[in-house]
């Protein structure tokens, strides 16, 4: 009998970014494909993202101001998905600065993370003998997550505020075991609705629109 290899939901945890810690100095770059960056002693886990600043050279403008996901973390350095082969950057008095997170709580399901579909771009021509076409770019669409109502919980209280202000968040969903288990991405608020029945609890449904790249690291 095969044993299966199926991750198991449960002990799943979604995360909203709520602030910021504390920033890590940067003492070298490696430029290349990915760019590693040592950070003494830094802390960040794969998923993290981390905000850049204060790098220097001819093409600091392709890292600073910048939020990265950190990726293939040792306990001294992180890479980041940012192609420097060619370019000019030095640490200077470079920073790490990274998003904080709390957990959303009472978390029942999500569902259709990573939904979205590519459209497709019609590249038919006259020498064509039936419809061509390629993908245009990458969609990771909306999800759904269903939880148990609390106005004492950080995390729906930080999603609400989103669902107020609009304001595009990061985000993570991370998986309880897995070779890259961690989803980082950037998420709107879209919906926040609450049902109630008898003999029941508070329910509310809430849409995340993914907004751009996912990292799972």
């Amino acid at each position: 009998m095969t044993t299966s290899t199926a991750i198991s939901a449960q002990g799943t945890v979604v995360q909203i970014a709520t602030g910021t810690g504390g920033a890590k100095s940067a003492s070298a770059i490696a430029l290349g494909y990915p760019t590693i960056i040592t950070a003494t002693s830094h802390g960040f886990a794969n998923g993290d993202v981390v905000a850049a600043a204060a790098f220097t050279g001819a093409n600091a403008a392709s890292i600073n101001g910048i939020s990265w996901t950190v990726l293939y973390k040792t306990t001294h350095t992180v890479a980041i998905a940012l192609d420097s082969t060619a370019l000019v950057i030095t640490f200077g008095s470079g920073t790490l600065t990274p998003a904080t997170y709390t957990a959303i709580g009472n978390v029942r399901s999500f569902s259709d993370f990573e939904s979205g579909s590519a459209a497709e771009i019609d590249v038919t021509h006259l020498a064509s003998t039936a419809k061509e076409f390629r993908l245009g770019l990458v969609d990771n669409g909306s999800f759904t997550m269903t939880i148990d109502h609390s106005n004492a919980d950080g995390g729906q209280t930080a999603l609400q505020a989103r669902r107020l202000d609009g304001v595009s968040t990061n985000m993570k969903v991370i998986l309880p075991s897995g070779t890259t288990p961690t989803a980082s991405f950037a998420g709107l608020v879209k919906k926040f609705t609450k049902s109630a029945a008898v003999d029941g609890v508070v329910t509310a449904s809430v849409d995340v629109r993914v907004n751009g790249a996912i990292t799972w690291a």
